[in-house]
């Protein structure tokens, strides 16, 4: 822990027949780090599904099941019995499909942490982003199928076997029931480690609600802030109002990124936006809604590693006919250009926005 080489020489001046008077006890020394602004510093941390009553966990499980008979747990609203039929996502309602489990060192610094980020990567999604960096999780359906009990069984052995710092659920807004189901049975089983929900913020407040009391970090992204944007690269007609809704009820349950002194985030929103090739007009518009409408200390990672994936740059069904060279989604197949990126910094910065994730050239964590 970084803490300890920071330590050590305080102690050993603390214990010294010649240290100053006044000097700091050892004690609290311990509990300060670097690069923590004490408002989001924690002497320590139970995860808030620790602290749910035996009435109020029944009742979880109980919600869980009812919206799985009618679901609406996103904003398509299928309206269907998982039992025996499925909805947009195509999954049921006794299992989740997963993809990968495994300890996962490509999360934000703080999230991934010494050990790694617990990762539960969800197959399928309730959107359709033509740029999917996931393609072959969030589309194609590839995985094996787990009930709640046996996913809660993976929690355990990520955390006894893998020792990471938190149970990190990708994409995980189609299957919240079984994702609720499973948060609970492994409490009962001796999970002790934060839940992060990594989700696209496309939610229904339904699914939040049940989710509340479940979840300690949630990393939402923001994608994009128009309705034509949304309709013809995420496949959907609604995501940026859902998503404002979301992001405000994630942050009214969290509020703002939290850390205990050795630099792991333990509670709170981090927020993440993506920038993409020619839409930092959008990105400038989000950040200012963040900041006016959320929290001025809202932490914030503006994302720099778009690539053309999935749909974009395919050609198109009628260039493949007559040999053109035309592709589909031409606006976006090109990387993102540094000064796109350095605009919606600055405009994060001029909306009141100060707390960001970044590379820390020196190793460690940047808070």
């Amino acid at each position: 822990m970084i803490i300890n080489t920071l330590q050590r020489p305080l102690q050993r001046l603390a214990h010294s027949p010649h240290s100053p008077r006044g000097l700091l006890r050892p004690s609290l020394i311990a509990k300060r780090h670097i690069g923590i602004p004490p408002a989001y510093l924690l002497d320590e941390y139970i995860p808030r599904y620790q602290l749910l009553t035996s009435v109020e966990a029944s009742r979880k499980r109980s919600l869980a099941y009812y919206h799985l008979n009618k679901c609406n747990l996103c904003p398509r609203r299928c309206g269907v019995n998982r039992f025996q039929e499925t909805g947009a996502c195509l999954i049921g309602a006794e299992t989740a499909k997963v993809n990968v489990i495994a300890p996962h060192r490509g999360e934000e610094p703080c999230i991934q942490g010494y050990h790694g980020s617990g990762s539960v990567f969800f197959s399928g999604c309730n959107m359709r982003c033509v740029f999917c960096q996931n393609y072959d999780i969030a589309h194609q359906l590839n995985g094996f199928d787990l009930t709640p009990e046996e996913l809660a069984e993976w929690y355990i052995k990520l955390q006894q076997v893998g020792n990471v710092h938190n149970i990190n659920l990708v994409t995980p807004e189609h299957v919240v029931p079984q994702v609720a189901l499973s948060i609970l049975a492994a409490r009962d089983m001796g999970l002790k480690i934060p839940i992060v929900y990594n989700t696209s913020s496309y939610d229904s407040l339904e699914s939040l609600e049940l989710m509340d009391g479940l979840v300690d970090i949630y990393l939402p992204d923001f994608k994009v802030w128009e309705n034509s944007t949304s309709k013809r690269l995420l496949k959907v007609d609604d995501y940026p109002e859902t998503a404002r809704e979301s992001i405000k009820a994630m942050h009214k349950q969290v509020g703002d990124l939290s850390f205990t002194s050795d630099g792991i985030a333990k509670k709170g929103v981090l927020l993440r936006h993506l920038v993409m090739p020619g839409k930092e007009g959008e990105a400038k518009e989000i950040m200012r809604w963040l900041a006016e409408n959320v929290s001025k200390d809202l932490y914030v990672h503006i994302m720099e590693q778009y690539h053309p994936d999935a749909h974009v740059g395919k050609k198109k069904k009628r260039a493949v006919a007559n040999g053109s060279g035309e592709v589909r989604y031409a606006e976006i197949n090109r990387a993102v250009r540094d000064e796109e990126l350095s605009s919606v910094r600055s405009a994060a910065e001029a909306a009141g926005l100060w707390r960001f994730c970044e590379v820390n050239e020196h190793g460690g964590f940047h808070l």
